[in-house]
Order: structure tokens, then sequence, then C-alpha cells
């Protein structure tokens, strides 16, 4: 019989794409952060493409061989994150208007994903810095909704860039924990 062993998360050979999404959000964090008035309509198609991107590496991890249980939140992530991308890229005036609301609406799914990993996996050792995560990320959501209820571009342009690098290291974390195990 053969033994399987299996995460939350699901292990692949290609966890290092997942670290690549995560390098970029970071990269393009610290961008944002250096040109926050010229980057407001670019870091909303940056935006889309990543999201378009993540879906994209989402739906293959779901789809995979491997894949543990909860694939159901990668593929529902995976189709929440190429729609939104798709809908920021279509139309920069639009992006503009609802960037926010967006951004918002992906981190409290995000948080809320993470705080219910967390809770799944209370048998692993590290399990509280996904309720950590979990958290953090819902209140950057909620920060987001405050941002566009205001319309204050420079708070939307400092949490996006903050956003941004700390999703990024998220999702880099994540993707050592998809890293398969030799035997």
């Amino acid at each position: 019989m053969k033994n399987f062993n299996l995460s939350f998360w699901g292990r692949t050979r290609y966890w290092w794409v997942v670290l690549t999404v995560g390098i970029l959000l970071v990269i393009c964090g610290f961008a944002y952060w250096i040109w926050p008035v010229s980057g407001f309509a670019i870091a909303s198609q940056l935006f889309g493409w990543l999201l378009v991107l993540a879906g994209i590496v989402q739906l293959c991890v779901a789809a995979g061989p491997n894949h543990g249980r909860g694939w159901g939140w990668w593929l529902a992530g995976g189709i929440i994150d190429m729609f939104i991308g798709f809908m920021l890229v279509r139309s920069v005036v639009l992006s503009e208007a609802v960037f926010p609301y967006f951004i918002a609406i992906i981190f409290l799914y995000w948080g809320i994903s993470a705080i219910i990993s967390s809770v799944s996996q209370r048998d692993r050792r590290y399990w509280w810095l996904y309720l950590i995560n979990g958290i953090l990320l819902m209140i950057i959501g909620f920060f987001f909704i405050e941002a566009g209820w205001v319309q204050d571009m420079m708070m939307t342009s400092f949490l996006t860039s903050l956003a941004f690098i700390y999703w990024g290291f998220s999702i880099a974390m994540v993707s050592y924990d998809m890293k398969p195990t030799r035997n």
C-alpha cells in the first residue's frame, strides 16, 4: 500500500512557482512604495495581472494529482483571483474606482481562509502562525474598506504597497510548506 504524506495545502514539486509569485508581489510592493503617486493606475493593472497569474497557479495546485485536503479552497481562491484580476485589467478607470474594495474582498477572503486552515491544522507545530496571518490579512482588508470609503488615494497607495509586501511574504511562506519532503 502506498503511503501519502499530505498537508492541508497539498505538496507539489512546482512549489517554486508559488514562491516566484510571492517574490514578484514583494518586488511590486517596494516599487509601489517608492513611486506612490504615479503608480496608482499601474499598480491596479499589475495587481490584476498578478492576480490572474496567482489564480492560474492556484487552479493548477487544486487540479494537481497531489492535492491535499482543502483543495476546494485553492480552487475557489483561484477562480476568485482570476475573476478580480481580469476585472482590474479590463478597465483602468474602473480599477482605480473600485481598487480598494476589490483588494479588501481578497484580503478578507484570504484572512478567513488562513484562520480556517489554522484551526484545521492545530496538530501542526506552527499552526498559530497561520492564525496570526489570517487576523492580519483581515485587518488589512478592513483598512482597505476604510480607504475606499474616504477615497484617500495616498492611504490606498500606502496600504497597497504594504499589502503587496506582506502578501508576498505570506505566499512565499506557504510555498515552503508545499515543498515535497524527501523520503
